[in-house]
């Protein structure tokens, strides 16, 4: 039985990637410091180690000894980088430092970074952007996670650590805490409490969603095959407007309301959709639910889980 250990695996992806090792039957070590993660979002037995990535991992890592390090721990927010930006990069760049040298010194044969598929890009020159597409963040959360991608490929180029990167549209599922600004969440929220979602700017602007346990169960899949690439798109590859998502919540939620239009974010990417040819042509990546599947079970967790 090999040994995972997952940053950040108390928070909303993370605890859906331990799900899907548990379910697979490995061995699996928590390490989050509970700023954002959940102890409710993981199983009663599983470990936690209260830790921050900001601080030296080192002697975590030797005493647990893990095979695999997935590594979801992050600064997750844009506008929250645009506003901090050295908060930012300390969480997201320093952190990952941190758990790659940590990794070094304990031996770890393989970590798994996760990444953003649309902010690291910045605005696309032509859609569906591949991996081979031009990086030219507009945000200081962009930088940060594809700063971080070259210390993993760095870590693995000199210390012989394997390494996969997976890159996210965005992604939205149960668990996933509005705080942290995703929009599905926020509108979710909005909507069970009666009140109206909040547009940034005209609802035109288009994302590529990608479903929490899709992604999950395709990424522990994934773990311990041999690719080619080592850097790879995930998600549905839909071109997905701020105003279908209204129309499809409306639609999941049975509820008619109306939003709100505010002032645009600048930094935010207008439009994205992502190429996912590589990860289905070397990992099989298919998404298992299409965006209203995914919507509707996420409504329905919200609606069962979430105390207004």
């Amino acid at each position: 039985m090999k040994k995972v250990l997952v940053t950040g695996g108390a928070g909303f992806i993370g605890s859906h990637i331990v799900d899907q090792l548990l379910g697979k039957e490995y061995e699996v070590v928590v390490l989050d410091d509970l700023s954002k993660g959940n102890r409710e979002n993981l199983p009663v037995g599983v470990k936690i180690i209260e830790a921050d990535i900001t601080e030296d991992l080192c002697n975590i890592f030797l005493e647990e000894e893990p095979d695999i390090v997935i590594h979801t721990a992050a600064q997750v927010m844009l506008r929250a980088s645009i506003e901090d930006p050295v908060f930012d990069a300390k969480t997201n760049i320093l952190g990952t430092i941190n758990v790659l040298e940590a990794c070094r010194k304990a031996g770890v044969k393989k970590i798994v970074y996760t990444s953003t598929g649309g902010a690291r890009v910045g605005e696309p020159e032509y859609l569906p952007v591949d991996e081979g597409h031009k990086i030219n963040p507009s945000s200081p959360y962009g930088i940060s996670k594809h700063t971080a991608e070259h210390y993993v490929k760095m870590y693995g180029d000199l210390y012989g650590i394997d390494y996969k990167i997976f890159c996210f549209g965005n992604v939205y599922g149960p668990r996933d805490d509005p705080a942290n600004g995703r929009l599905t969440s926020v509108f979710i929220n909005k909507i069970l409490a009666g009140e109206n979602p909040k547009i940034f700017g005209t609802g035109e602007n288009t994302r590529d969603y990608l479903y929490a346990i899709d992604l999950a169960e395709f990424l522990v899949d994934s773990l311990e095959k041999e690719t080619k690439s080592k850097l790879f798109h995930l998600a549905n590859g839909e071109q997905t407007s701020v105003k279908d998502v209204v129309s499809m919540l409306k639609k999941v939620s049975g509820r008619d309301f109306e939003v709100e239009h505010i002032e645009a974010i600048k930094g935010e990417v207008k439009d994205i959709v992502l190429d996912t040819s590589l990860a289905r042509n070397e990992l099989g990546w298919k998404a298992e639910h299409s965006f209203e599947e995914g919507l509707r079970e996420t409504y329905t967790w919200f609606e069962k889980n979430v105390s207004l």
